[in-house]
């Protein structure tokens, strides 16, 4: 069947078709991506702003157009840190499902975890052995491990690219009080949150996911000729310097680097060698698969009993 699986985050709006059947891999039909960036129109009392809400509206609302128009049957919407962490996010979530006529749940940070982990395992399989699986999104960094599907330890630290751009590096180029600042919360906030069970991982395959990683490992084939299939700790460890010295618009010049991507990336860059050095990882495999493919994976799961 074609589903449309809807995933509000904290920097996009996006729709991804596919046609899954249980038994097969989901195959991609069609996607539609809108930047909103909703952690930018939160105000002082962490509501996202009539604004925001506005524009989130308009997204949907094409999102679930552009689903109609290819023939979806069923839309799986969800949502991530920007509403679950947003003193109206549900009030907004029971004005959306009333105004489009769907269900648009919020998923917990270890629920985005277990996703993304099931995704991982799928892609890669039961031979890839004990896998420790890091997603950094715009609101939030999860974390999970285990040997088989389900994972047997998960934790999602408000460590998000989008978020910690907003509260810590608001110059251009970023200051080095600002890159201080920052480290010194990202090194303290994944040394007290980490549980013992995901520190003591035994991990046999180290994989991320996400836009952020992705981004990391193109750079680091772009100036070290390494395989953008792997994200390696030495070269993030070098590559740092180079992207805190830059504006946003040259940082966006670099290939793979959109322009609101440019904005978090030096952001996402700390937040990834801070959690590969605190977890002992010296590459990282970049898996395709994440929480969106996770989604429909379960999905499919569960309509299968």
């Amino acid at each position: 069947m074609r589903l449309g699986v809807l995933d509000v985050g904290s920097n996009t709006v996006h729709l991804q078709v596919v046609d899954a059947h249980p038994g097969a891999r989901p195959s991609p039909a069609t996607n539609q991506k809108v930047e909103l960036r909703l952690h930018e129109y939160l105000n002082i009392s962490g509501e996202i702003t009539p604004e925001g809400v506005e524009l989130l509206e308009t997204a949907i609302a094409d999102a679930i157009s552009h689903a109609k128009e290819f023939k979806t049957e069923e839309i799986l919407a969800f949502a991530t840190s920007a509403i679950r962490d947003a003193k109206n996010g549900k009030e907004i979530l029971l004005q959306i499902n009333k105004k489009f006529d769907i269900d648009l749940q919020v998923l917990s940070g270890d629920d985005e975890a277990r996703m993304t982990f099931l995704a991982v395992r799928r892609w890669l399989g039961w031979s890839s052995g004990r896998l420790l699986v890091l997603d950094i999104g715009g609101g939030s960094l999860e974390i999970a491990v285990g040997d088989d599907e389900s994972a047997e330890a998960t934790v999602s630290l408000p460590l998000g690219a989008s978020r910690l751009t907003r509260e810590y590096l608001s110059s251009d180029p970023h200051t080095s009080k600002e890159i201080k600042s920052l480290e010194n919360y990202v090194i303290e906030a994944v040394k007290s949150s980490v549980p013992e069970d995901i520190m003591e991982h035994i991990a046999d395959h180290f994989v991320a996911t996400s836009k952020t990683f992705r981004t990391l490992a193109r750079l680091g084939e772009h100036w070290f000729d390494d395989n953008p299939k792997y994200l390696k700790i030495n070269s993030l460890t070098k590559m740092i310097p180079k992207l805190q010295a830059m504006s946003n618009k040259e940082r966006a010049e670099l290939p793979g680097v959109s322009q609101s991507r440019a904005r978090q990336i030096v952001a996402g860059a700390i937040v990834a060698r801070t959690t590969m050095e605190r977890l002992h990882i010296n590459e990282l495999e970049i898996c395709p698969w994440a929480l969106r493919e996770g989604i429909v994976l379960r999905w499919l799961d569960w309509m299968e009993r």
